[in-house]
C-alpha cells in the first residue's frame, strides 16, 4: 500500500530529487527544433517510453497501449519500467539520450522545463482542451504547458462502515462543514481506535487549507501565500483535533500512513486518495468502507489534487511521433483501460461519465475535480514542503503561524 501512495504523492514514482538532480545534470537541449516555433523533430528512429510503475499491471498495460500504437502507425517503440526513474533519467539527460517519453510529476517540472531538458509540447495537443484546466495548470511553467497530464487523483474522506455503524451514525451523518467533522470524529474515537487517523504531512492537511480558502502558493506557483489568514485557520483546525484527541497522526497509531492506519482498524475515518482502494482490496480486503467528499471549510468545497503527465525531452529525434504516442496514451480508450488496469483517473473531461458509470463508489474523488488544487510547481518547492512537514509533526504543540511564516520566507526565497 506505501508504494501506491508514494507512486500518487511523487507522481509516477519521479521523486523530489529528480528536479534537483536534472538542474544539475541537464544541458539546456536545444535539438533541431523547438516546441516555441511549432516545428518538431521526425526522424525513423525508435521510441523509448520510461514509466515509474506501481507493479506489473501498469507495466503490462502501458506496453499493451504502446504496442497497439507501435503496430498502427509503422513507428518502434519500447518500453522501460524504471527500477529508480529519477536515477536512470538523470542518467540519460546527463549521457544526452534521455528517454523520448517519460512519467514526469510535478514536482520535476520546473528542473526539467528550466534547463530546457523538457519539450513544451501542450499547446499542440489536438486534445488539449479536453484536459481538466487545474491539471493544465500544474504543468504550466512560465506560460507555456509543457505536457499532457496522464491522471490524477483527489483526497477524500474514506468512512470505515462497520466502525460508522457501531457509533449509531448513518449516511445523514456524513460531515459537510468543519463542525460536524469535529463531531463525528469524536463519536467515532474509542479506546481502540481513533475517529480520524491520516499522515501528518501537508498532502494531507493541504486539504484543509484550500478549504479554509488557501494554498501554500496561488495556482501557477508564481506567488508564495503560505502564511495567509485562511492557512493559519486551517492549521488552527487541526490543532484542535489533535489537542481534542479526535484526530491522530497514522505514525503516532503505529502505521506508516494513513491507508494502514485505516486499514488496520487503527482509525475510523482517514483522508487519502483514491489509490487507497486497490491497497485495501490487496491488503485489507474484509474492511468496508465508504467514500464520501471532505467537508467544506469556511470558503467552502476544496481538496488537493495529485497528478503526473507524459514528459518528451526537447532532445529526442522523434518529437513528431512522440506526440502522436502521447495523444494515443491520453485518449479515452485509453485512459479508461489504464483505470481498469491500475486505478487511476482519467485526466480528460470526455472519459468523465464513463468512468462515474464503471466506479460508482469513488465517483466523489472524480467530483472534485472542479474545486481540487494543485501542489506547488515552484523549482524548490518540494524541498520547502518538506521542511513544512517537519513542522508539521509537532503541530499539537506548535504555533500554526509560526510554521505558517517559516514556510512563507522559504517560498518567496525560491521566486527571487
Amino acid at each position: 500500500m506505501r508504494k501506491n501512495t508514494n507512486r500518487w504523492i511523487a507522481s509516477g514514482a519521479v521523486a523530489v530529487a529528480t528536479a534537483l538532480a536534472l538542474t544539475a545534470c541537464g544541458s539546456g537541449f536545444s535539438g533541431s527544433s523547438s516546441s516555441d516555433s511549432g516545428k518538431l523533430t521526425s526522424s525513423d528512429k525508435a521510441l523509448t517510453v520510461m514509466i515509474g510503475s506501481s507493479g506489473d499491471s501498469e507495466t503490462n498495460a502501458v506496453k499493451s497501449a504502446v504496442s497497439d500504437w507501435s503496430k498502427s502507425s509503422g513507428t518502434k517503440a519500447s518500453v522501460v519500467a524504471a527500477t529508480d526513474l529519477n536515477q536512470q533519467l538523470s542518467q540519460g539527460f546527463a549521457a544526452k539520450k534521455p528517454a523520448d517519453v517519460f512519467y514526469l510529476s510535478t514536482d520535476a517540472l520546473a528542473g526539467y522545463a528550466s534547463n530546457g531538458s523538457l519539450l513544451a509540447y501542450g499547446d499542440q495537443l489536438s486534445n488539449k482542451d479536453d484536459f481538466y484546466p487545474s491539471l493544465v495548470k500544474s504543468f504550466t511553467y512560465d506560460g507555456k504547458f509543457y505536457c499532457a497530464p496522464k491522471d490524477f487523483s483527489t483526497l477524500q474522506l474514506i468512512i470505515n462502515n462497520d466502525m460508522w455503524s457501531a457509533a449509531g451514525l448513518t449516511d445523514a451523518d456524513i460531515p459537510k462543514t468543519w463542525d460536524q467533522l469535529e463531531s463525528v470524529s469524536k463519536k467515532l474515537t474509542t479506546a481502540d481506535h481513533v475517529g480520524l487517523g491520516i499522515s501528518g504531512e501537508y498532502a494531507r492537511i493541504g486539504s484543509f487549507m484550500v478549504q479554509a480558502g488557501g494554498n501554500l502558493m496561488n495556482d501557477d506557483s508564481t506567488k508564495a501565500t503560505a502564511n495567509s489568514d485562511a492557512n493559519v485557520k486551517a492549521l488552527d483546525y487541526v490543532k484542535t483535533l489533535l489537542n481534542g484527541g479526535e484526530l491522530k497522526y497514522a505514525k503516532d497509531l503505529g502505521a506508516g500512513w494513513g491507508g494502514e492506519a485505516f486499514g488496520k482498524g487503527l482509525a475510523a475515518m482517514t483522508i487519502e486518495g483514491n489509490w487507497i482502494t486497490g491497497g485495501l482490496k490487496a491488503d485489507y480486503p474484509d474492511v468496508k468502507y465508504t467514500v464520501a467528499e471532505l467537508p467544506a471549510g469556511p470558503a467552502g468545497q476544496g481538496t488537493l489534487q495529485f497528478t503526473n503527465c507524459w514528459g518528451i525531452a526537447a532532445d529526442s529525434p522523434n518529437q513528431a511521433a512522440a506526440l502522436k504516442l502521447v495523444e494515443k496514451l491520453t485518449s479515452k480508450d485509453d485512459q479508461l483501460a489504464f483505470s481498469e488496469a491500475f486505478g487511476p483517473m482519467p485526466s480528460i473531461k470526455s472519459a468523465a461519465d464513463e468512468w462515474k458509470s464503471a466506479n460508482p463508489a469513488l465517483v466523489p474523488f472524480l467530483s472534485a475535480a472542479d474545486y481540487a488544487k494543485g501542489v506547488p510547481t515552484a523549482k524548490g518547492s518540494a524541498d520547502v514542503v518538506t521542511d513544512l512537514n517537519s513542522k508539521l509533526e509537532s503541530l499539537a504543540t506548535g504555533d500554526p503561524k509560526a510554521i505558517l511564516d517559516a514556510t512563507q520566507k522559504n517560498l518567496e526565497a525560491l521566486l527571487k
